[in-house]
Order: C-alpha cells, then structure tokens, then sequence
C-alpha cells in the first residue's frame, strides 16, 4: 500500500479565490444575458486542431465506430462556435475548458478556463467597448472605472525599442536584441525575434498606469484575423490583445471569413509545422465549409484565470485555481 501521509491534497488556492471564481462567472453570466448573448456549449475533443505552430494541441485516442482515431483537446472553441454562428445562432459566449500541452508557469497551466464570445456585425472598436463593460463589472472593486487606452502594436516598439518592427529588417532585429542582452540565435526566424522583443521588452510594460488594447500586429501574425492597411498605409493584422499590468487577458479578431485564404493559411502553417519536425494537424474542413455562411464578425477569448489574478491581487495562477497539472 502506497504512503499517503506526506502527500499535499489541498487545493493551491483558497476559498476566497473559489468564491471570487463563483462571483465572478455570475457576473459574466448576467452580463451576457442583459446584453441577450446566447450561452452555448461544444465539444473538447475535435477530430481536427489548431495548425498554429506555435500552439500545441494535446491528443487524445478514442473509437468511433469500433476504430480508434487520434482527436485534439481544443485550444479554445472557436471552430465549433464558428460553425454555430454560420447556422444562424446569432450572437454567443462560452465558458469551457481549453488545452495547451506543456504550458507551465506563474501565467501558464496546461488546462485553463476560457471565455469566448462572437458578435456578429460588431466592429473591433465596438468590441472594445463591451469588454470595457465587462472589465467594469468584473473589475470595479479594484479600479473603480476603468478607461482603457489603445496603442498600436508598432508604436509600442517605437515607444520602448525606437524602431518599427514592421519595417525592420533580420538584421536590425538581431542587433536590437544583442543590444538589450537577448543573445539567443534563431537563425533567420524574423518573427521569432519579434516576438522574443515583444515577451521580454515590450511586453511587461503594459497596461500599468490603465488597461491597454494593443492594436494592429504585424500581418504574419493574422491567424484567423483579416489583413487590413492601417492610417499610416502598412498591412496589419485586424485584431487587438487586452492588456492589464503586463499580462495578456484577451485576444480578438475582425474574424477572417474567406475559407481559401483561411485554407492556405492552414495549408502554410502546416508545411512549417512539417519543416520544425512538429505534428501535422488535419484541416478542419466543417469549419471551412462554415465560413461562407458566416456574417461580418468581431471575437474574443478572454482568460479567466489571468483575470481572477488581477481581480485578486495574485502573481501566480496556482493561486487562483485549483490543482494544476502538477498535483492533479
């Protein structure tokens, strides 16, 4: 028989943090109806994943049919939701559990609960505004009103690296990351070395005086976003990030609807995914055959427990959930 005594059970957070997750749902869930947002449910598991090279979709074996298949834990429910607002669903908001293998940290935990909602015929400015409702009521006790400022994603390397990161060349990126004491080589990934400047210069900087929505990310950067031109004529990816004493809440898009761009964007993440040694992911073809039946659509995905630990005063998300995939 194993020893027991010694084996910690106790949840890493305590029963304030439970009772402010309680409140909290409450609080979205009230939102959300007075604003006739429909609650709806998908499945987790999919037969299809997320082809983002730099998203690892955890696996799972199950039999259909009496044949055993390979399916995904979903990343967020964003294909399944698409494909309810392509059949006429209207506006809809989920609370679920999503899955990103390997992601442990003080912000990171393999298993995380995920708020996502589309509004369809809304702009992304018009999105802002509601999650600024959302942050008010979730929010209140800490900041009182909170007034969100907007930053463009390139002026805030300007602001903090004094270069665009939309026009810099491989070269300029290397030399501004040696200059700050960054000297890892990532061969001539252009992204990789933006976003390496972003986490660590950028990044933890933001959204400490006010709430910040970051705009405009390079165009590479669109996942299931559209490409617009910005006012100053560069291409740009239509979507904002949320943004609250240096830690990323929410990511949303001016959602993509044009199915071949949105299959070649699959196609292209997949042969880099082949390139890196990474698992190849099947193309979700329901939801490419959703997207023509699709209206003009802004969404987002908010992490609750990210937003727990600013509603709480918390550093590391073990404080705000229960057992993360360490003791659990």
């Amino acid at each position: 028989m194993a020893n027991t005594k010694n084996i910690n059970y106790q949840p890493t957070c305590d029963i304030k943090a439970l009772k402010a997750r309680a409140k909290m749902y409450a609080q979205i869930r009230q939102f959300f109806a007075e604003r006739d947002v429909l609650e709806v449910e998908t499945p987790i598991l999919s037969q299809a994943g997320v082809t983002d090279v730099h998203l690892a979709s955890i696996q799972a074996q199950r039999h259909l049919g009496g044949r055993k298949q390979t399916h995904y834990l979903q990343t967020s429910p964003e294909f399944a939701m698409k494909r309810l607002l392509a059949s006429g669903s209207g506006p809809i908001y989920q609370i679920c559990k999503v899955f990103r293998d390997d992601e442990h940290g003080r912000k990171h935990n393999s298993e995380f609960s995920m708020l996502e909602w589309y509004r369809p015929s809304l702009s992304l400015k018009e999105l802002m505004f509601e999650v600024t409702d959302l942050l008010n009521v979730t929010l209140a006790h800490r900041f009182g009103e909170v007034r969100p400022s907007i930053l463009s994603y390139k002026h805030a390397f300007i602001d903090r690296l004094d270069f665009n990161p939309l026009q810099a060349s491989l070269k300029e990126l290397k030399d501004c990351c040696n200059r700050v004491g960054l000297n890892l080589d990532l061969g001539d990934d252009r992204l990789g070395y933006i976003d390496l400047l972003f986490s660590h210069m950028v990044e933890p900087s933001l959204g400490f005086d006010t709430p910040v929505f970051l705009t405009d990310f390079p165009p590479e950067m669109a996942s299931l976003a559209k490409v617009k031109v910005d006012e100053e004529g560069e291409q740009v990816a239509a979507r904002f990030e949320l943004y609250i004493e240096g830690l990323e809440l929410a990511n949303a898009y001016d959602e993509l609807i044009d199915a071949d761009i949105l299959r070649s964007r699959f196609a292209a993440d997949n042969l880099e995914r082949a390139k890196l040694g990474l698992h190849v992911i099947p193309i979700d073809e329901y939801l490419l055959a959703a997207l023509p039946h699709m209206t003009e659509c802004s969404g987002i995905a908010l992490g609750i427990d990210r937003l727990l630990m600013v509603a709480t005063e918390q550093m590391k998300l073990e404080k705000v959930i229960t057992f993360p995939a360490d003791v659990s």
